[in-house]
């Protein structure tokens, strides 16, 4: 199956006594296209959910698929592959690299690997707005405009699942739209999977689906 597909997963940290359960029988499907936000208090189980998605960390028990590829099982080479190729990650930051401009933030992602289909860094950003700023470092820009760049680099390879954490929590209210706008945009032009964690419950009028996590249950928003 295409996009991201988790199909009951569970993720226990800790041992005996200690252990929390981050994950409890978690079901997500997002297809190419589609546009998910999770809402849900810090210590939800949120954060575990994006690392699951993304490969970072292996759950308990279930079963992890982006584009039909399992991600629970793979040696760390093989995973790491998978995410380099299908996996791109927006972080709450934007985790630029200070010394790189904007231009060469898009490139740096091609240079771990063989990408023949990546995008075109320039076009990618007059697609966000940020051409002009192209020769610009990360001090040089404000606060959305690296967002805008991370989500950019983000997808410079053609990821086929985007997972997006916190975007607008350094953003105000106009800024936070437009990044979550551009989110939305994005994914539904490009064909990804995205799923964004947020806090923010003014942008996700912009999602085409919402689930609310507690304590490590995931629900559908009505």
């Amino acid at each position: 199956m295409t996009g991201l597909q988790i199909t009951d997963v569970s993720l226990v940290l800790g041992d005996g006594d200690e252990s929390v359960t981050a994950l409890d029988h978690v079901n997500l499907s997002v297809a190419p296209g589609e546009f998910v936000a999770v809402v849900g208090p810090s210590g939800s189980g949120k954060s575990s959910l994006l690392a699951v998605a993304g490969g970072l960390s292996t759950p308990t028990s279930g079963s992890v698929t982006v584009d039909g590829h399992e991600l629970v099982g793979p040696n760390n080479r093989e995973l790491s592959r998978l995410r380099r190729e299908l996996i791109g990650f927006v972080f709450q930051s934007s985790n630029l690299v200070p010394a790189l401009t904007a231009v060469d933030q898009l490139r740096l992602p091609t240079t771990f690997g063989k990408f023949d289909d990546a995008r075109d860094p320039m076009e990618l950003l007059e697609q966000v707005q940020m051409a002009h700023k192209a020769k610009r470092r990360p001090h040089q820009l404000s606060g959305g405009e690296r967002q805008r760049v991370g989500i950019a680099r983000a997808l410079m390879t053609r990821p086929r699942v985007l997972l997006v954490d916190e975007p607008t929590a350094a953003l105000d209210r106009a800024r936070s739209q437009e990044v979550v706008e551009l989110l939305a945009k994005e994914t539904r032009e490009q064909g990804v999977a995205t799923v964004m964690v947020t806090h923010d419950h003014d942008v996700i009028k912009h999602a085409d689906t919402v689930y609310v996590m507690t304590d490590g249950r995931l629900e559908k928003q009505d």
